[in-house]
């Protein structure tokens, strides 16, 4: 692994190689992705039957969710036991037991060998070696655990508890906003232009938003004037940064002829795009959350998403958003859901230019292996908490953990 020069006490310069270098990204799979961190799989409501699955990867492994007899959700490596051949093809489906169409091997809803074609031979010959045992080539099983409806798994069978792993102020947050019975409104997957890690760094960038995205600022969602804060996990794997619409002390630090995303003159045709209703107590119209590594859970007013960014490579990646509303919701309140999501995806009015500039960032560092980012909005700690959200506090949060993986 090339040498990453990092100063365990100061992520504020982090050098560009690690968003392109094949053998960083090849340690990372195992390192972080194989490593001592739980990784979201599904929903629990995608999976309502017995024998619902889906595919989905951790890293570059390709991974089996399903429902079993019992009703227990399982997690193991799609990559049947015999030859490495998927068992799942499909994204997702209902099955009475999962068989790899090569050579007719086939495995319960545990994972668990149950039969293979021709295992005694044909006519008295062939057939398997006397002394093969099906219960040692099941497909390879994670451990699960299920956290307000989310699905996770880990290879790792000594982690701590999901509520352990996020800490109190990330559980605070997943249950206020999922902590009840929600549905799925839709979902939007795409690929991106560059390193996951690229887009990662964007979801706990808390002052680019209102400098980037121009519908953000001019409309007032979210401005670095609201009254709102960033907190950062123990160790810095998680954050989340938050604030509150209704309480804006800008005192013209807006100015539209400073500022490029500011645009006073804008109006919207059909300003219903942006009705909403004060659906949490505390206030919050913004609050977006990491969970270490590559999901991230954001309400922008009362669009609630999940995003999951899967690496392909060290240069691409695949982003998959999941939209949600309240089971509880109104037939006003669904519209409004529905209309305000068109603030997110690939083609959503502010989520947009954050694809973008994941491409933007990899082409402008082509070449510049040996030079460094600059993380110093906001000094160079990796404190664990700051009312103000003009800072890296919670990018550099991100780099210390995934370096302490890397050198573990």
């Amino acid at each position: 692994m090339p040498s990453l020069d990092f100063n365990p006490n100061d992520y504020s310069e982090i050098p560009y190689i690690v968003y392109s270098d094949e053998e960083l990204y090849t340690q990372e799979q195992m390192q972080v992705y194989r490593g001592r961190t739980w990784h979201f799989l599904a929903l629990e409501l995608e999976l309502p039957n017995v024998g619902d699955f889906k595919t989905v990867f951790i890293g570059d492994t390709p991974i089996i969710v399903v429902r079993d007899k019992k009703d227990i959700v399982h997690a193991m490596v799609n990559r049947c036991a015999h030859r490495g051949n998927l068992v799942c093809v499909e994204d997702h489906g209902n099955l009475e037991h999962l068989t790899c169409v090569y050579h007719n091997w086939t495995y319960d809803l545990e994972g668990n060998l149950s039969s293979i074609a021709f295992e005694k031979g044909i006519q008295g010959e062939g057939g398997m070696a006397d002394d093969f045992d099906k219960s040692c080539h099941g497909l390879e099983k994670l451990t699960v655990q299920t956290y307000c409806g989310l699905i996770f798994g880990t290879f790792n069978e000594d982690m701590p508890t999901l509520v352990e792993y996020f800490g109190p102020e990330m559980c605070k947050n997943i249950e206020r906003l999922l902590g009840r019975e929600v549905e799925l409104l839709g979902r939007f997957q795409h690929g991106l232009d560059g390193n996951w890690k690229l887009y990662m760094e964007n979801v706990r960038d808390t002052y680019h938003a209102t400098l980037l995205h121009s519908f953000m600022t001019t409309f007032r969602l979210n401005r670095l004037s609201m009254k709102g804060a960033v907190e950062v996990s123990e160790g810095g794997l998680h954050h989340l940064t938050y604030s509150i619409r209704t309480q804006d002390n800008d005192q013209g630090q807006y100015n539209a002829k400073e500022i490029r995303a500011s645009k006073d003159d804008y109006t919207l045709n059909s300003p219903e795009l942006l009705q909403s209703w004060p659906e949490f107590k505390c206030g919050t119209t913004l609050a977006i959350q990491s969970l270490f590594p590559n999901f991230s859970i954001q309400q922008l007013s009362n669009v609630l998403t999940l995003r999951l960014i899967v690496p392909k490579g060290p240069d691409k990646s695949e982003l998959t958003w999941w939209v949600l509303g309240a089971a509880t919701d109104t037939k006003e309140q669904r519209a409004m859901r529905i209309r305000q999501s068109n603030l997110v995806g690939p083609g959503g009015y502010i989520a947009m230019e954050d694809g973008a500039v994941v491409g933007w960032v990899r082409r402008g560092v082509k070449g510049a292996e040996n030079k460094k980012s600059v993380l110093a909005m906001g000094g160079r700690d990796t404190e664990r908490r700051s009312n103000s959200r003009c800072n890296e506090l919670a990018v550099r949060g991100f780099w210390q953990g995934w370096h302490k993986l890397m050198e573990s």
